[in-house]
């Protein structure tokens, strides 16, 4: 009788979770259609349907096909990668303020991007291929510094010692960038302040094929993982009596999230509070376990950066907001929200 209502719960749950999944994918399909509506020169929802069938005219292919819908795509795949890469350094540190933007990472990527243009005149004279790598490279350093900062022997890594410690080396690198606009040009000072702001930069197909590798990787991967992360919140003890190997688990699952956040990070510029918001919502959606935890923040990071950029290039038309101002503007009072949480 127990097993038969534990298999109904189990059942029950799954439909929930399912439907869930397929209302933010709606979500996105919804935005996606807005965001291509969206800009200084309007499509109407035909001429779009039109364009996207090769019945519009040679001005609306070149706005869809070279300006708006690679932008669009960025968005969406930037933010599912700062989404999972915030939920792994979650899950691995048992953190409810993990995230890549909170723990430095995104300023590591950011300080390696910006060392890379500011001895490149513009984008187009290096491949734009090397970006996530070398984001990759800004990244893993950084993360490798605060988990041997944040590390004691008798006592591993502590919540509260990681977030400190990500902070103070997020502080250090910005102060870092900062000195180094001083030897930019004016142009290239420009982009990187619109950089540091969240824009979304890279809005050719040359930077959707720079990303896309990474997140075809190193999503699957990650969720080939779900049952290490499950492990992993149960405590260490539980875990190593599971037969789990701790240390070399996290570094795996630690590798991915770096990965994660730089590539997206290469293109999509310093937005921030994704890798914190996504996870919290979708715990709350689908519950903790990873297997669907992970798919559904992956969907909601790619929904809040669209919506964000959508919202940034219409509100103030024919000016733009990048999308990191949007998305502080959503996720400063939502991370002080769970500060009060913690405290009580």
């Amino acid at each position: 009788m127990s097993n038969s209502f534990l298999t109904a719960s189990q059942q029950k749950t799954r439909r929930k979770n399912f439907v869930t999944i397929v209302t933010l994918l709606v979500l996105i399909v919804i935005t996606f259609v807005i965001s291509m509506n969206t800009g200084v020169i309007k499509l109407t929802p035909m001429e779009v349907f039109r364009t996207l069938f090769g019945q519009g005219d040679a001005q609306q292919q070149l706005i869809l096909f070279e300006f708006r819908l690679p932008r669009i795509v960025i968005a969406v795949l930037v933010g599912m990668g700062l989404a999972v890469s915030g939920a792994i350094l979650q899950g691995i540190s048992k953190n409810a303020l993990a995230d890549p933007g909170i723990l430095g990472i995104n300023a590591g990527a950011g300080l390696a991007v910006m060392l890379y243009i500011s001895f490149f005149p513009t984008t187009k004279a290096a491949p734009v291929y090397l970006l996530p790598v070398l984001a990759f490279v800004g990244a893993g350093f950084t993360a490798i510094l605060i988990y041997t900062l944040s590390y004691r022997r008798h006592e591993g890594i502590t919540p509260m010692r990681l977030i400190l410690t990500g902070v103070a080396i997020a502080a250090g690198i910005s102060s870092a960038m900062i000195v180094l606009t001083l030897r930019l040009t004016p142009e290239n000072y420009q982009f990187v302040a619109t950089w540091l702001a969240g824009s979304i930069w890279g809005s050719n197909w040359r930077f959707v094929l720079a990303l896309l590798p990474w997140l075809l990787i190193l999503l699957p991967f990650v969720y080939a993982k779900s049952r290490v992360l499950n492990i992993l919140n149960l405590g260490e003890l539980t875990a190593i009596g599971l037969g789990a190997s701790i240390e070399r688990e996290r570094r795996w699952l630690l590798a991915a999230a770096v990965g994660l956040a730089g590539a997206s990070v290469s293109v999509s510029g310093g937005i921030g509070f994704v890798g914190l918001i996504a996870p919290h919502l979708a715990r709350q959606l689908v519950g903790a376990k990873h297997q669907f935890l992970l798919p559904t923040a992956a969907l909601l990071g790619g929904f809040l950066v669209l919506m964000a950029d959508t919202l940034g290039r219409s509100l103030l038309e024919p000016s733009e907001i990048p999308a990191g101002i949007v998305v502080a503007v959503l996720g400063a009072p939502y991370f002080l929200y769970l500060l009060a949480r913690l405290k009580e």
